[in-house]
């Protein structure tokens, strides 16, 4: 087969199934499937979508994701946090479940797939980079927290909103909070005591069950009948430029939230493989499943991390377990969802509540503070606007992506170049911070470590003027250049500027251990001509021994 096709049909490099294979991937489809199905359902809900759209967001989706990804163990459909963006988007554009949303929502999962299908097909997986783990790691629990907030009214039962509570017993339907409360708790008893055993499928069944013989429909909040039979076609109208406007940065959102979700389970396939992770080919699935589940009339899907971590744990070994998960939603298409009719819907929140309160990790920002004050302030500040901004709340991905620029830029325009002494053990430090001695006397010595480019030149040069100024006896300047790995036309000039005005004073400018790519640079601009006033040595060894500091 030749290499190029199957580098964008990633699927051609599939093993031919055998009974043997097909019997493991089956049985890792199938524990993927108990839980997949009653999510997905539930999720459909959190975007405020039609309920079987959950469905069919795990069905072509799915498929067409797999086919075109290089991992082949993800579980592409509907996710929280995802989820959480949709319904959080189109709050205000249209009334949940109409026509209308499902309109919006299936242009949120074209525009979102078409721009992970560009940044894949175009090889520039680099900029999921822009997005950092403490941008995630604030939004995603404040997603988290919105997300259980906006369950609680099902979860207990309420009959209107969460401020209804306040109201008294009579706001509340008993017999939804019990099966709401009791779910939670028969869900967490599972988790810890039977990890096995598929409880979500067992309670939603025993839940069904219990509704369906005490008439629960007539008196309370149930699924309902949803439509069986495979999706149609989807074609949406063309929206007015105003609205596409308003949806441009909520998918720009959840395509980056997407493919973070995307990448921290694809990382863990490839490691546990032993073999490179293709970004670009996995954004191209996941963009392609994205715009398939929108022509599917359902709402942008993506990678769920505990599903894909299900689908390693239970044995999957290639993309025909995901193949054999398609093929068990769509027998629950064909002939299941009566069944589905009368799971009460404060069931579902259950099903929502105990996904998401996995993500509830609040000692994660003591742990950012421990490790960077700056990174941490960055995810408190991603929490806080995202909190606040809701329901618009991928305000707070662009806010946390903001600040993280912002403190990138800085760091650049302030690279850290600091005067150095030779360290008991033989190293070069910090003078001051270590309190050495200099290098020799009359000697300047210092070490910058960045590239010598636009954005870091103008501080060194500050720095060195600085320091010429106030030891005006100096004789020596000693620039440890191991550290610059690039230079530009910027830093040519500042490194020419620098030199002439060393060597203007009658001083010697020492230089040691360049690079080859900058020494070539500055050879092109004829700035390293050795004479008198300018020595250059290869090692740093070679310049401690200049100065007598080391023994030959």
């Amino acid at each position: 087969m030749p290499p190029s096709l199957s580098r964008w049909l990633p699927f051609l490099r599939w093993p031919r199934p055998t009974g043997a294979l097909l019997r493991g991937e089956i049985i890792a489809a199938l524990t993927v499937t108990v839980v997949m199905i009653p999510q997905s359902v539930a999720y459909a809900g959190l975007a405020g979508m039609p309920l079987v759209t959950g469905l069919y967001a795990t069905f072509l989706p799915a498929l067409a994701a797999v086919l075109f990804s290089s991992s082949t163990r993800l579980s592409v459909g509907p996710s929280a946090l995802s989820c959480v963006l949709i319904g959080a988007s189109l709050v205000g554009l249209a009334e949940p479940g109409s026509g209308r949303w499902v309109e919006l929502a299936v242009w949120l999962a074209l525009l979102s797939g078409a721009i992970q299908l560009a940044v894949g097909a175009s090889r520039s997986a680099w900029m999921l980079n822009l997005v950092s783990s403490p941008v995630l790691t604030g939004f995603s629990q404040a997603a988290a927290v919105l997300i259980i907030a906006s369950q609680l009214p099902s979860l207990l039962g309420l009959r209107g909103p969460l401020s209804s509570i306040l109201q008294g017993p009579a706001s509340i339907d008993t017999e939804a909070l019990a099966y709401g409360l009791g779910s939670v708790l028969l869900f967490e008893l599972g988790k810890r005591m039977a990890p096995r055993v598929p409880m979500v499928l067992l309670v939603l069944a025993a839940a069904a069950a219990a509704s369906a013989a005490t008439g629960y429909a007539d008196r309370g909040q149930v699924v309902g009948e949803l439509p069986a039979g495979l999706p149609n076609f989807y074609w949406p109208g063309l929206p007015a430029w105003d609205t596409l406007r308003d949806l441009l940065a909520p998918a720009v959102v959840l395509a980056l939230v997407s493919s973070l979700e995307m990448a921290a389970s694809a990382k863990i396939e490839s490691q546990r493989d032993g073999k490179r992770w293709d970004a670009n080919q996995d954004l191209v699935g996941q963009g392609v499943g994205k715009l398939v589940s929108g022509f599917s009339g359902s709402f942008p899907t993506s990678t769920s991390f505990s599903r894909s971590a299900i689908t390693l744990h239970s044995g999957a070994r290639t993309g025909w377990a995901t193949v054999a998960v398609t093929a068990f939603v769509l027998l629950v298409l064909l002939v299941a969802t009566p069944a589905l009719y009368h799971v009460p819907k404060a069931v579902l929140a259950a099903v929502v509540v105990a996904a998401v309160m996995g993500l509830l990790k609040p000692r994660v920002f003591s742990s950012l503070w421990q490790i960077n004050r700056v990174e941490a302030v960055t995810a408190g500040i991603t929490f806080a606007v995202t909190l606040l901004s809701a329901p618009r709340i991928y305000w707070g991905v662009l806010s946390g992506v903001l600040v993280g620029l912002a403190h990138f830029l800085y760091t650049r325009l302030h690279p850290r170049i600091i005067e150095v002494g030779l360290h008991p053990d033989g190293s070069l430090r910090d003078r001051h911070l270590w309190q050495l001695a200099p290098i020799a006397p009359q000697t300047y010595a210092l070490r910058m470590d960045a590239e010598l480019d636009f954005a870091s030149a103008s501080d060194l040069e500050r720095v060195m003027v600085e320091h010429l100024a106030a030891h005006p006896d100096t004789q020596h300047v000693v620039l440890f250049a191991q550290p610059i790995n690039r230079i530009d036309a910027t830093g040519v000039e500042v490194f020419s500027t620098l030199r002439r005005m060393v060597q203007g004073r009658g001083m010697t400018l020492h230089v040691s251990g360049m690079k080859l790519p900058v020494e070539t640079v500055l050879r092109k601009a004829g700035e390293l001509q050795e004479g008198p006033l300018l020595k250059l040595y290869r090692t740093d060894v070679e310049a401690l021994l200049a100065f007598g500091r080391l023994s030959p």
